[in-house]
């Protein structure tokens, strides 16, 4: 996919709705919480730091503005999330410390030894090659520098199940989910130590549940008069979908990490 010819997946009634959500700036969910946590543990203060996937922006400022992360890059491939994630920016005199960029999917186009922290946030899933991809990273990152991220993966190896194939179908979006063992094997085999993949299932299957009830209720006419009732209605099927494969286990909301040695 050339720039100026990719799908737009994330349209703006869609980035409307999950930030009506999951809060301002935010297309995955738990927030600045869950940024935190994925981070928790590494010193980020005036680190060069690239987040993948950077969509409308609330986490690439959380990561400067909370976390003091020196540069901040945020990459993604459409045009019109990047375009709010500059806006927030400057509106929060960050602009002198936080760039956006588009990119085109393939090799990330950074120099090796460019970042002291890749970070990524539920963005992974859309990237098909993780084997490619954890070797790029391992690459732009400088000796002794960190990968933290959070993606949505699948619980095995082989094909999804016909309920996740369903959930999956729901979401319309081009997910390639992998397994827990493959991301631990990617980041392995391109040179990370210090690996940990460490599944978030419990936690937000809970959380998937009050967000479903919080849809049905108090949020539901609010999105409706922001996206329409339609888009409402397919979001609420979604969440039903998608709860029977976080029950089973079959989705795994996960955290990985990986470091790259001195």
């Amino acid at each position: 996919m050339a720039k100026g010819q990719a799908r737009i997946e994330y349209h703006d009634d869609l980035v409307d709705f999950l930030e009506i959500l999951w809060g301002e700036g935010y297309l995955s969910p738990g927030g600045p919480e869950e940024v935190d946590k994925v981070v928790e543990g590494i010193d980020l203060a005036g680190r060069d730091m690239l987040d993948i996937g950077c969509g409308s922006g609330g986490i690439t400022l959380r990561l400067a503005e909370t976390h003091s992360a020196g540069k901040v890059v945020g990459i993604d491939v459409e045009a019109p999330v990047l375009a709010k994630a500059a806006a927030r920016a400057k509106a929060r005199k960050l602009d002198d410390r936080v760039t956006f960029h588009q990119v085109e999917p393939g090799p990330l186009p950074f120099e090796p030894g460019s970042f002291d922290v890749v970070f990524s946030k539920d963005a992974i899933v859309h990237i098909p090659d993780k084997e490619r991809l954890m070797a790029d990273v391992f690459t732009i990152l400088r000796p002794g520098g960190w990968f933290a991220a959070s993606d949505w993966l699948i619980g095995h190896d082989g094909e999804p199940s016909p309920e996740m194939l369903h959930y999956l179908e729901m979401e319309g979006l081009s997910f390639g989910m992998a397994s827990p063992g493959r991301y631990a094997r990617a980041l392995e085999v391109a040179g990370f130590v210090n690996v940990a993949v460490t599944s978030r299932n419990p936690w937000y299957r809970e959380v998937a549940r009050r967000e479903h009830q919080r849809l049905k209720g108090p949020l539901y006419d609010k999105a409706v008069a922001a996206v329409g009732r339609e888009l409402v209605a397919h979001n609420i099927e979604l969440w039903s979908a998608m709860l029977v494969v976080l029950d089973k286990g079959e989705h795994q909301p996960t955290h990985l990490r990986g470091q790259k040695p001195d």
